[in-house]
Formats: C-alpha cells, structure tokens, sequence
C-alpha cells in the first residue's frame, strides 16, 4: 500500500457482529484514492453482489440491512502539512431522502481521528439485533453495546462517549446519530464533534437503520509520506497560495461561509421566500459581517486547517438565548433564514443548533420549511394540518417551532420530515419543491449564475453545489472571473469543476482550497505524500473516473432522465434585483455538457467511455 493511507480499511457485519479488514488491492486505491472515490468503488462491488443474489436494484430498500454505508478517509486525511485535510466522506448505495446514491461530507476532526486510530475507513452492512456503537482507539476495534445512549441526542452522545472512553494521551471525536436517525427521517445527518455533519441526502437514516448508533475514534498513528522534503516544499508553495488568496486567507477567516450572504444577493441570485425571488434588500440583517459584529466568540477551524472559517458563536439575550453554539454556515443562514424570509438571527442560530442536536440536515430541512410557507400562504395546506405553527414567511418562532416538531418527529413535522418533494406533492403541488433529483438545492439561483444550474442539473446526488461549485470562477474570479449570465463555456467548465471536486473529496479535503490550489497543487501534493506519479491531468482523469461509475450506480437504482431543474427556474423570470427578467435555459448548455462528457443524450455514459476511464 502506498503511503498517505493506513493500510487497513475496516468491515462491520452489524447482523453477525464480526468484525475485520476488507480486502482491497492498492490498484482501486490508485484508480479511486480514498474518500468519495474509494466508497463509490466499494458500493459498486457491493451492488453486484446484490444483483448476484436475485435481489432488484430498483425497488432496493435504502434502509434495508442489505444497504452499506461506507466512512472513509483519504491520502491527505491526517497529513501534516496537507491543507485543509480533517474532513471524511460517508456514502450509502441507497439514500432515503432520493432513492438515488447516498453522499455526503463532513470536516471537524472525526476524519483525522480515525486515521490516527489506524483506519483509512469502515464499511458497515447488516443491522444490529439491539443497539450498538463502533470503537476505533489506537488500532482496536470493537462493538458495544449502545442501549443506554440510545435516545441521547447528539450532544448527550458526544459527552458520554468520551467519558466512557477516555484514554490518556489520546484525542478522542465521536459521530453519532440522534433522534432524527432513530426515527429513519430520510433529513437526518450523521453528527460529529456535535456541530459538524454529513447533512445530506439522509445518510443519518441508513445509519439509524442498522441500530447504529454512533462510532468513537481517536489515536497516536502516523500517516507516512513518501517523499518528506519534497512535501515539505510543496505544502510551503500552497499554504502560501491559500495566504494570499483573498477567499482563503482574508474573506473566510473574517466573516467564515456567510460572507457570502451579501455578495450573492448583490448580484440578486440569494434565493428568497423559497425562490420567488432570488434578491432582499434585507439581507445584511443576516450577513457574515453581522454575525461577526454581534454574535461571534470566535473562529473554530477544522483538523489541520488554517482557513478557519467556522464559527463560535452566542446569543447573550432574548427568546432564543443560547450561550454556545457552532455555525451557522451560509447554506445554513440561507435556509433557515433568507429562503423563509426570516431576518431575525437568533431564531436562525437557534433553528441551526437544533438541527444539530437532533441530527437533521439544515439545508433540507430550512427549504422544506420555505416551501411549507409558500403552500401555505397559497392555501394548498389546510390550516389545522399546521395548528399551533406560525407558518408564515418572517416567523422566526414558526421556523424553531418547525425544527423542534420535524427533530422529534411529531404534529406537522412528521410531514416537514419528509423532505420538501414528498410533502409538496402530498398537498398536489410538486412544482413548489427547489429540489432536483429529490435534493433540494443550495443557496444560489442559476437564473442569476448560469453555470451553477447546469451543474444543479447534472449532479448525481441531486441539488448540490459541492459536486461542481462554479460560483467560484462566476462570482469570486478563482480561478478566473467569467460573465456569471453567460452561457457559452459553462459546459467545460462545469465538467472539469466537476471532475476537480470528485478527486479533492476523494483525497479527503476542504474544498475551500480550489480557491487557490489548482489540479497540478493537487497533483503536487499527492504525488510527495503517496509516491505515485500523478500529474495535474491524472487529478481531472481520477475525478471523471468517479463521477461516471457514480452514473452507473444510478442507473442500476433506476434514476434515469432527472438532468432538469424545477420549472420555476427555467420559465418563472426573476422578478427584481440585479439579475431581474433572468430564467435559466439548460437547453443551451446540456446537450454540449453530454457531449463533453462522453454521455448519451439521456445523460447516460457510452461503452467507449467507461473503456476509457478503465470502468
């Protein structure tokens, strides 16, 4: 095995309670790296086995025993010197919320800690009998039983872990589910360090499906790398990058993600009142500056991270008074607060903290709540469905009243829980769900930002701007400023934004850094930790290699011909701001992103170009 990696990836049968090492040849590591690469190769190898045994991918249960849910690590996770490098990804063939491939990311420390254990990753199948928790601590690796936590949300969780489990010397993080993944809410998240989460796509629930109930780590373990003086070197070249950047070393330091409250409005592409509107004149009111001026302790960066973009914060008064609390992040503010056009900050903080005790994801829950508000408002939702909820545009009580019921699964939020497609089309209007491919869609609106709706359109795990994050070259000018209305390139650069982001999440790292770290830094970086030769085109080559093997997945589970976005956004002009009279055309960009790709025009990959990639 090369270095940058452990050399053990872990195998959980929760059903038979075994535990050992999974037998994976070094080549999958060097076609796939870690991380998203390597778990989207494990879950394809596992769905053959299923398709072997008889069983029907397409009516596939996601919280059947039979679905996997894989923690992984990458070649940078744990590496001194390598940016931004504390995060781990986790994946589930099947997510509840979509029916479609389960992915999702998290920072914090829980990533490093487990490579630091001696583990590059942990595959888990089967359901526990009763409940159960994952030890990983200096190289052993053990269940327990979990009954007794069994209930506690995540905080509780966190807490009585590393008691339970304090070791001298040892730096301990803990994930867990709380009681959204209990109850197999297809919103919940998978909570680490309390305040970070693998949010999306449901993965919480898989995790709650098999009576798992959270996984301790931690550890004195040394990542080898390959060539010491010749990381040494490029580590300097890139930090020095990210320093000067004015993302990465001025922007996110002061103000963290929310800097971008203001700067999406002001070219009126911050959706609002669940993307009626995409500009408010209000939104200072819950901007990156504001929260810094009025709630912030202090920054709190992730392991290994010199961005520090994450936030402490406090409310000292008032109904939603808390005294400490991480985040929230832009997506976060956005949803909870712009999207259900809710100003009032402490009810955002409070709303955010919420969703991280019960273990739900913000993103989802926040526009499923704005689109809760718009069927109410137009009188789709009969009142008495909602009694006891101020369910109106502006309410902060209504958005924490809604939090508190979807968290422990009761009145209105049993529907709020389901996410925004289910419970728009249980009151006959589907088209009031911002979701694509049944995950709702992040905070910028393609009608204002062209490229970003391509890749909406396109991405595998649904509404997600993490996949190919083209605000950066539209908005920001990284790697170079083009017209964020423009049409003509997007394709490119979405693809190649894209295939970047697969391999960076498969390294595991912040994507933060592709503000300033291009795919020869990456190549760099890689090459010295792990002693492989990989160039700035085997990085983009790495990525592609993911992003269709994800496609394949898909089409086992059925998920076919859903490269679109919500009708709103390709007929409903803006109506005010900036960016007003803008609807989003994908016509004009999809059939060249096809083309591009190498894929059919039902956005399916070609037998030449799976022989190409090596799948």
């Amino acid at each position: 095995m090369g270095n940058g990696f452990m050399g053990k990836f872990a195998h959980v049968d929760l059903t038979t309670g075994t535990i050992g090492i999974a037998d994976i040849e070094e080549a999958a590591f060097k076609k796939f790296l870690g991380g998203k690469g390597i778990a989207t190769k494990l879950m394809w190898d596992h769905l053959k086995k299923l398709e072997a045994k008889g069983i029907n991918m397409m009516e596939f249960d996601a919280l059947s025993p039979d679905n996997i849910i894989i923690f992984a690590t990458g070649p940078g996770t744990a590496v001194a010197g390598f940016p931004s490098s504390g995060r781990h990804h986790v994946n589930t063939l099947k997510a509840p919320l979509t029916g479609s491939i389960g992915s999702s990311n998290s920072g914090g420390n829980w990533g490093a800690y487990l490579k630091k254990a001696g583990y590059d990753g942990i595959i888990v199948e089967g359901k526990a009998a009763v409940p159960k928790y994952i030890v990983a601590i200096n190289g052993e690796l053990k269940l327990e039983d979990a009954s007794e936590i069994w209930g506690k949300n995540s905080f509780e969780t966190d807490d009585i872990l590393k008691e339970k489990h304090k070791t001298e010397g040892v730096k301990l993080s803990v994930c867990c589910v709380s009681k959204a993944g209990e109850n197999l809410l297809p919103t919940a998240s998978i909570i680490n360090d309390k305040h970070r989460a693998a949010g999306r796509t449901g993965v919480g629930a898989v995790m709650g499906s098999k009576n798992l109930k959270a996984i301790i780590v931690g550890g004195n373990a040394k990542v080898e790398i390959a060539k010491p003086e010749e990381f040494k070197e490029v580590s300097k070249r890139c930090y020095a990058a990210l320093k000067e950047n004015g993302v990465t070393g001025t922007g996110l330091p002061a103000y963290g993600t929310a800097l971008l409250v203001n700067i999406i409005n002001s070219v009126g592409g911050l959706p609002y009142k669940n993307w009626q509107s995409a500009y408010n004149d209000k939104a200072d009111m819950i901007s990156g500056e504001t929260l810094a001026k009025d709630y912030l302790i202090k920054n709190m960066p992730c392991w290994g991270c010199s961005i520090a973009c994450g936030r402490i914060v406090t409310v000292k008064e008032g109904p939603f008074k808390l005294d400490y609390s991480e985040g929230p992040e832009y997506e976060s503010i956005w949803a909870l607060g712009n999207s259900c056009a809710v100003m009032d900050y402490p009810a955002i903080i409070m709303a955010n903290h919420l969703c991280n005790e019960y273990g739900i994801d913000t993103i989802t829950v926040g526009s499923t709540i704005a689109c809760a508000m718009e069927l109410a408002e137009k009188g789709f939702i009969p009142p008495e469905d909602y009694a006891g909820i101020d369910l109106k545009f502006g309410s902060g009580a209504g958005l924490v009243e809604c939090v508190k019921q979807i968290g422990s699964n009761s009145g209105f939020g049993k529907k709020l829980a389901l996410g925004s497609l289910k419970l728009a089309e249980m009151y006959g209007h589907p088209e009031l769900s911002m979701s694509m491919k049944g995950l709702e869609a992040p905070a910028y609106d393609p009608r204002a930002i062209k490229g970003i709706g391509l890749n909406y359109a396109t991405s595998n795990r649904g509404g997600c701007h993490v996949t190919g994050y083209t605000i950066a070259p539209e908005i920001a000018g990284c790697p170079e400023l083009i017209d964020r209305l423009a049409y003509e390139g997007k394709p490119t650069w979405v693809k190649v934004f894209q295939d970047f982001t697969c391999t960076v999440n498969a390294t595991v790292n912040c994507l933060f850094t592709t503000f300033a770290l291009g795919a020869g830094d990456y190549g760099d970086l890689l090459s010295t930790t792990t002693g492989w030769d990989i160039k700035d085109s085997d990085v983009l080559l790495i990525g592609e290699r993911i992003y269709n093997l994800e496609r394949l997945i898909m089409g086992k589970l059925g998920v076919k011909n859903q490269d679109t976005l919500p009708k709103r956004l390709l007929e409903e002009p803006l109506p005010d701001g900036p960016s007003k009279g803008e609807i989003e055309d994908l016509g004009k960009m999809l059939p060249e992103y096809y083309k591009l790709r190498g894929w059919t025009s039902e956005g399916v990959p070609t037998p030449e170009k799976l022989q190409e990639l090596g799948l």
